[in-house]
């Protein structure tokens, strides 16, 4: 244990995030733009010399002086970030890294869950995190109706009876949906018409202007009349745009390449245990990041035996429907434009005073379509 003082840098410290910006840059890592906590360990002169951060349950923007290396510092700045993340009740942490770093965190108790060769390595620290995760989707019957992941619903809830299917053809979303639009409808029950079962993943982390509660509850009143969904949680191993590190990518293009590639590693593994032979996703006039995903995907799928299923965006008065123009019709407050562009699930739901906090929230915003 060195003799060295570790402190929380705030946004307001000048000084700490001007040193903060040098060392990053000077170990070559940019400074993440999704940080609530970063750490500094100073000299006796109050100079930085190595740094952490943390983003909901991941640890990132790690950082050692090259004059201090070899001090074990970073051991320290690890530690010092756990313990921040125990007390505020995070226990199942995450971390993404170079592949020639992984070794030395694996030494202090994480452990890898997928990598991208002389890329990136996702790691956690749960020895059989992602095997459990993967053992609690196995468990799901075959489903001839819908059902949610590993929770159980009553007779008065969105759930249809279970069937047998023998060689079931199935296939997998993952969707944001934020929130549920007439889009995200017609996508679901494309891919629900053309096979027996479809695993539809709800990103569960709430990075979203809708809240997660409010978007898995839009998704599944919408999809209720579809008798062939099993509705999965995301959880932590399906990669948002929120969770996934740029600071050590050398710019935006390398950033969204390395995105997709681990996300399509982890899922492959999920599809694996559920036998998923498909996967659709809605095709991508506007955005550059969906698009390099989208290419991604149908390069790389069918190298593991998994097709991808490109569907043409459902339009409403020529132009494609998107969740950003529904977000901006609410934040305007056009509901004769929302009326054109979500389920009636939807638009009441916006239209009742439950929705209030969250139409306050999109309106507080200063920008809501997001490419």
């Amino acid at each position: 244990m060195s003799d060295y003082v570790i402190s929380r840098i705030s946004p307001a410290d000048r000084r700490g995030q001007r040193q903060l910006a040098e060392l990053l840059t000077a170990e070559g890592i940019r400074k993440d733009g999704n940080l609530d906590y970063t750490c500094g360990m100073f000299d006796d002169d109050y100079n930085l010399i190595a740094t952490g951060s943390c983003f909901g349950n991941t640890l990132r923007c790690m950082a050692v002086s090259s004059s201090h290396q070899g001090e074990g510092l970073m051991n320290e700045i690890v530690s010092h970030l756990m313990e921040v993340q125990y007390a505020r009740g995070n226990m199942h942490l995450f971390l993404y890294t170079k592949c020639s770093s992984a070794k030395f965190f694996g030494d202090l108790g994480f452990y890898e869950i997928a990598r991208i060769p002389d890329q990136i390595v996702f790691m956690e620290n749960r020895r059989s995190g992602f095997a459990d995760y993967l053992k609690n989707l196995e468990k799901d019957p075959i489903p001839a109706g819908g059902r949610h992941g590993t929770e159980t619903y009553s007779d008065n809830d969105l759930s249809k009876p279970c069937g047998s299917i023998s060689s079931p053809r199935t296939a997998a979303l993952v969707m944001n949906a934020n929130p549920f639009t007439l889009g995200h409808q017609y996508l679901v029950e494309r891919a629900a018409a053309e096979n027996d079962i479809l695993h539809l993943f709800i990103v569960s982390e709430d990075a979203s202007l809708v809240p997660f509660a409010v978007r898995k509850r839009l998704v599944m009143e919408g999809t209720a009349h579809l008798h062939n969904i099993i509705y999965h949680e995301s959880g932590p191993y399906i990669i948002s745009s929120a969770t996934f590190p740029s600071y050590f990518q050398k710019d935006e293009a390398a950033v969204n390449e390395s995105h997709a590639m681990l996300d399509l590693t982890v899922f492959t593994r999920i599809a694996q245990a559920l036998g998923i032979s498909r996967r659709y996703v809605g095709e991508e006039p506007n955005s550059q990041v969906t698009g390099i995903y989208n290419r991604i995907m149908i390069e790389k799928l069918p190298e593991n035996s998994i097709e991808c299923v490109v569907v043409p965006r459902r339009e409403s008065g020529g132009r494609a429907i998107s969740a950003s123009t529904v977000r901006q019709a609410v934040k305007d407050g056009d509901w004769e434009l929302m009326a054109t562009l979500v389920p009636e699930t939807t638009l009441r739901y916006f239209r009742s005073p439950e929705a209030e906090p969250v139409i306050e929230r999109i309106r507080a915003a200063g920008d809501v379509i997001h490419y």
